[in-house]
């Protein structure tokens, strides 16, 4: 029997068909999870756009095509399909990122078209935990940010960004978008922090959060203060609380040649489970 595969937009009707394909892979999929819970699938509201690549009728993969673009639960067909759109569009995003094979494929795809990337991550472990380590303390000076310290939290922000993407944050608009999701993850209680002296020694985020696994991201410890174990005692009480109050899977990727961090997270209590890829422009 032949079978007929399409591709278009998802409407906001969809939504239940939409989150049955992306809790299929709960863990790969928290950062869009999350932005649809909050948002739901109109467009403005969510940020970008979300392609559907359907079998026979049935959504069966997902592409999400915002600020990043993002494969979902996708196969070699949907990748196919999703490349080809992408490349008639033109690029609009600053990055592709997700599970390793589908985000490679996409890549080489839209390379002769996109590139070149100005970088190229391609093996970036994905690791998770569900319980607290038994040898690592929770640093007990670790607390959720107030609102108040905005203009306490935000250099620390801006100097983890800028190391790890290789850009500042407050280039282009002057920081505006940045500004406001740090804003928001403060605001919503999800940015902890060691601050000594009205200086942040450590930082950690809990980016993003569904009822099934949410993903810890910006972790940095001030330059000075590296080889204390402040990041092994700080995520461990970030981890805590994402435990406790959030999900009951945590999540976060890392470069793989950061072997430090690989380590400190493994005592923590993290296992690598898969590997992300991501193409910074």
């Amino acid at each position: 029997m032949l079978t007929t595969t399409s591709l278009r937009v998802v409407g906001p009707a969809e939504l239940p068909e939409a989150l049955r394909v992306l809790r299929r892979e709960p863990v790969n999929n928290a950062f869009v999870t999350a932005r649809v819970l909050a948002s739901g699938l109109d467009p403005w509201r969510l940020g970008g756009e979300m392609w559907g690549w359907y079998r026979d009728g049935r959504l069966e993969a997902l592409c999400y095509n915002g600020a990043n673009l993002v494969p979902l639960c996708a196969g070699p067909e949907a990748v196919r399909a999703f490349a080809e759109r992408a490349r008639r569009q033109g690029r609009r995003c600053s990055s592709l990122v997700g599970p390793a094979g589908p985000t490679r494929a996409l890549w080489a795809a839209l390379e002769p078209s996109w590139g070149p990337a100005r970088e190229v991550r391609a093996s970036q472990p994905l690791m998770v935990a569900d319980r607290m380590p038994d040898e690592v303390a929770p640093d007990p000076l670790v607390r959720r940010v107030a609102r108040t310290e905005m203009d306490v939290v935000l250099p620390a922000c801006v100097a983890m960004f800028t190391e790890e993407v290789g850009v500042s944050p407050l280039a282009g608009d002057g920081g505006l978008v940045y500004q406001a999701r740090v804003a928001e993850l403060v605001g919503t209680g999800r940015s902890f922090a060691r601050i000594e002296d009205g200086r942040v020694v450590f930082k950690a985020e809990i980016g993003a959060a569904t009822p099934e696994a949410c993903q810890i991201q910006g972790v940095w410890v001030a330059p000075d203060r590296r080889g204390e174990g402040l990041s092994e005692t700080g995520m461990a009480a970030v981890l805590a609380y994402a435990l406790r109050e959030v999900s009951p899977l945590v999540s976060l990727y890392v470069n793989d040649y950061n072997a430090p961090a690989r380590a400190a997270y493994r005592r923590v209590g993290f296992r690598e489970i898969g590997t992300f890829t991501s193409v910074l422009f």
